[in-house]
């Protein structure tokens, strides 16, 4: 009889398929086709290097079995199996010494490496990956709309895509893949590049099927460009949706404290149009801090800044203005530690981080800090708030 093992896999439902375990991994041990990023059993060293690079945790799970789960297996799955029996052992071995052994292994995979994002109890279940780089959507311009100043030279852009009558049910906070044309220096076709969707669950437009992208212009960036690009008419591939975690609460009494910077604002306009859209009276229960070089750099600034205060609570912190001190996200949750040290203390408050990896540490610091402030462990509160679902981070 084989020996049980713990087996290193990937959860498809959480997976966004932005291939960066796939690209980490030294020895080949990761890959894909057009449904799932799968881990290949007999080549996995568990080295744990691609462990730290996801941005979901999707990568971060582990199943005890007496045969690995083959390629095959895992690329049809749809979700994650359960953690199965582990068989009795054959006669000749000691049982006792075989069932300790299955224990510890079973502890030590329930225990992942530090915790999984969660969806919050109330979001609506998620649809993913109904469309494969085999069997994309398509998606017609609509409208492809300059949302940084000419004069800037931060060019983002506010693109709507239109899905005709195509089903392509997709939720605040998940994204999108669009299969840019043409192929790599290798003669392949360009992987999906993943953008989250910038409107709420009922379209762009109020009950129309439609979808919005927020999209920087990266020099060298073979989908930034293409999509930047685009005009009115002009037709685009999509993959997903993707993503099962950092979704919008639908409880009411659900207080959002959101961070980003730039393009990372995405998931919270979809967020902050749903509850508008939900109850345009509800008071006091969103706060958003924001972070760019400048106000002309920062996507949405003119609408953001008709919010009504009352409804969400807009802090803005700029690093690149003339003769003004750089402020970060990180300087204006300080400043703002009353407010935020009130949040951390409701239990009905769900936290959203997504913008650059760079803003991790001085978000996580700050948080450490405002958290002390008023007698609370942060790595205990965080821990305990991503197992409730109220603690979510994208980063790229």
């Amino acid at each position: 009889m084989n020996k049980p093992t713990k087996q290193h896999l990937i959860d498809p439902e959480i997976c966004i398929r932005c291939h960066t375990c796939e690209m980490t991994c030294t020895i080949g041990a990761i890959s894909h086709d057009d449904n799932n990023v799968v881990v290949d059993a007999s080549k996995c060293n568990v080295c744990m290097d691609c462990i730290p690079v996801c941005p979901t945790g999707s990568i971060d799970e582990w199943r005890v079995v007496d045969v690995p789960y083959t390629l095959e297996e895992q690329l049809g799955w749809m979700d994650l199996p359960e953690q199965a029996d582990i068989k009795s052992p054959d006669a000749d071995i000691d049982i006792e010494a075989h069932d300790e052994a299955v224990a510890a292994l079973l502890a030590e995979a329930h225990k992942g490496t530090g915790g999984k994002p969660n969806a919050p109890k109330t979001a609506s279940k998620a649809s993913v990956n109904l469309y494969t780089p085999g069997k994309p959507a398509t998606a017609t311009v609509q409208g492809n709309y300059r949302l940084t100043a000419a004069d800037s030279d931060t060019d983002v852009r506010h693109i709507i895509l239109d899905l005709g009558g195509l089903p392509f049910p997709v939720l605040e906070g998940q994204s999108v893949g669009v299969l840019a044309p043409g192929a790599d220096a290798n003669g392949n076709a360009h992987l999906s590049r993943l953008y989250s969707v910038s409107s709420p669950r009922d379209g762009e437009r109020p009950n129309f099927n439609n979808i919005s992208l927020t999209v920087k212009r990266e020099e060298h960036g073979i989908c930034s460009n293409y999509l930047c690009d685009l005009e009115m008419g002009d037709e685009v591939l999509l993959t997903g949706p993707f993503g099962a975690t950092f979704l919008l609460p639908a409880d009411p009494q659900a207080n959002l404290l959101m961070i980003c910077t730039g393009t990372g604002s995405a998931p919270f306009r979809g967020f902050t149009m749903r509850r508008q859209r939900e109850n345009p009276t509800i008071k006091n229960a969103l706060t958003l801090v924001f972070g760019a070089r400048r106000p002309d750099d920062l996507p949405y600034f003119g609408p953001l800044k008709k919010i009504p205060e009352t409804f969400m609570k807009t802090y803005f912190a700029f690093s690149r203005i003339e003769n003004a001190p750089k402020q970060y996200v990180q300087d204006t949750l300080q400043n703002e530690s009353d407010s935020i040290a009130r949040l951390l203390q409701n239990p009905d408050t769900y936290i959203y981080i997504c913008g650059l990896k760079a803003m991790e540490q001085g978000v996580e610091q700050a948080m450490g800090d405002i958290a002390n402030s008023v007698d609370l462990n942060w790595a205990t509160l965080r821990n305990a708030m991503r197992e409730e679902g109220r603690y979510h981070v994208e980063t790229y």
